[in-house]
């Protein structure tokens, strides 16, 4: 279903380059298809055009920015099962999580296109002393400009919908770079842009190398940069980032306590899919399963249990839950961090083995807190177990991390789910499900080393938009 070729776009047009990136089948290795690749001045002239674009994108009228966006959610409906077998190969997903996938990314673009009309302000009363009397004012949301957007390869439909999608919701030109690794969706979403009547340099998306994309770091004709993904990139970033507004959605390690009195039978279910889902690539994936020592065993057992039965292969194959890694060289690491954790006294339950790229769904104990199975990101399907007898020594473990993106809680107590909701140091507390629970129009982001920033149709516009004030003095009678 992929195309032989695939060009980039540059001003809202297909562009082709003799440069051309290799997309590989995650499982297999094998090319499956070529990319353009833009190089330095390309990205220049995008820039270029972006800045350009400004003043008459954000002069279109509302209702024509949301025609825009709904085209786009009538189009990807339309190529629905082409987007989710694109994502299967470039990413490697399991081809139900690629479908729910790309019913993510209608549901984003389908939410902005209602915001794009219910962008508004404030009537403010300035009368708050005499000083005041006669004095009007009103606020009102403008567009920040020009954005830059760089996203990662794990979720590469719907992490370009939530910078993309807000972006032409409230009127901003954008210039992204997709992960090298997992363009062709960000591309095919191009494609479809490009059918609709936005101003001409309202988008480009351009692949490239890292240093062809730096000037998206440091262009001050750029106004935003959101990035998404690791720790150690995004804060160089930020570092570089000279004036303009920066928002980073990094890593995590994300921990999920299970309370004394949970249902098992539910909680089992959600924390096999928290950990294990998308071979755990994932910043919100379960790392961390803090479980009360009444239930610890009989909870290990059953999660044992699941985790053995996991079907791991290929992603287009239905039945498949595990597919592979992004690449073999992560799944290798994940397997050494493994190892590590087994040297330093863990214990590992099942899994801890691999086949090429695919990871076996892995649970280990007792993992040493040092270790960088426990205190780093891991990103893969590995979760540690560990277990607590008082409700308080659970929420210290969970921000007992340098990471504070999202975290579960599984309780019936509402006095518990307060105090974890005013204890943990986190952007988002789940009750009763697993941190990697995600609504897109929900805010999301993380404090601490996960990011600064939200992101979230509504929370998005916020960061791409700025506050505008009129006041009025009332001519003296």
């Amino acid at each position: 279903m992929l195309a032989e070729r695939y060009p980039f776009y540059l001003a809202g047009r297909p562009r082709g380059s003799e440069d051309m990136l290799e997309v590989r089948d995650k499982l297999r290795g094998e090319v499956v298809t070529r990319v353009a690749r833009a190089d330095r001045a390309a990205v220049d002239e995008a820039i270029a055009a972006a800045a350009a674009a400004a003043p008459a994108l954000r002069d279109l009228p509302p209702y024509a920015r949301q025609r825009a966006l709904e085209h786009c959610v009538r189009r990807f409906e339309e190529r629905f099962e082409e987007l989710a077998r694109a994502l299967s190969i470039e990413a490697g997903k399991p081809i139900r999580d690629a479908r729910g996938e790309v019913t993510r990314l209608i549901d984003t673009f389908r939410y902005a296109a209602g915001e794009a009309i219910r962008i508004g302000g404030e009537v403010m009363n300035l009368e708050i002393s005499p000083r005041a009397r006669g004095y009007r004012g009103s606020w009102r949301r403008v567009p920040i400009g020009p954005c830059a957007f760089i996203t990662p390869f794990n979720f590469p439909l719907n992490l370009v919908a939530h910078k993309v999608a807000p972006a032409l919701a409230i009127g901003c030109p954008f210039v992204l770079r997709p992960a090298s690794s997992t363009p062709i969706g960000a591309l095919i979403i191009g494609e479809i842009l490009a059918e609709t009547e936005l101003p001409a340099g309202a988008f480009s998306i351009v692949p490239s190398t890292h240093a062809a994309a730096e000037p998206l770091v440091t262009d001050e004709r750029l106004r935003l940069l959101s990035f998404t993904g690791s720790g150690a990139v995004g804060w160089g970033m930020k570092a570089r980032a000279g004036t303009k507004k920066v928002s980073l959605e990094l890593g995590g390690n994300a921990a999920c306590v299970v309370d004394e009195g949970a249902d098992l039978d539910d909680v089992v279910e959600r924390l096999i899919v928290g950990a294990f889902y998308q071979s755990g690539q994932s910043c919100v994936s379960v790392q961390r399963i803090i479980a009360h020592a009444s239930l610890y065993d009989e909870l290990r057992e059953r999660l044992v249990t699941r985790a053995r039965a996991l079907p791991v292969g290929d992603p287009g194959d239905e039945a498949t839950f595990i597919g592979p890694m992004i690449a073999e060289s992560e799944a290798a690491r994940v397997i050494e961090w493994v190892d590590e954790a087994r040297t330093l006294g863990a214990r590992v339950l099942c899994g801890g083995t691999r086949e090429g790229p695919l990871v076996a769904a892995t649970l280990v104990e007792e993992v040493p807190r040092h270790a960088r199975l426990y205190c780093d990101e891991v990103f893969g399907p590995v979760a540690c177990l560990s277990r607590f007898e008082d409700f308080e020594e659970a929420l210290r473990e969970v921000n007992d991390s340098r990471y504070g993106l999202q975290a579960g809680v599984f309780t019936r107590d509402i006095d518990r789910v307060q105090r974890a909701w005013d204890t943990l140091e986190v952007g988002g507390v789940i009750i009763n499900d697993v941190p990697s629970w995600r609504v897109d129009h929900m805010p999301y982001g993380g404090v601490k080393a996960s990011g600064t920033g939200r992101e979230g149709i509504r929370f998005s516009i916020e960061a791409m938009s700025e506050l505008r004030l009129l006041v009025i003095r009332e001519r003296p009678r």
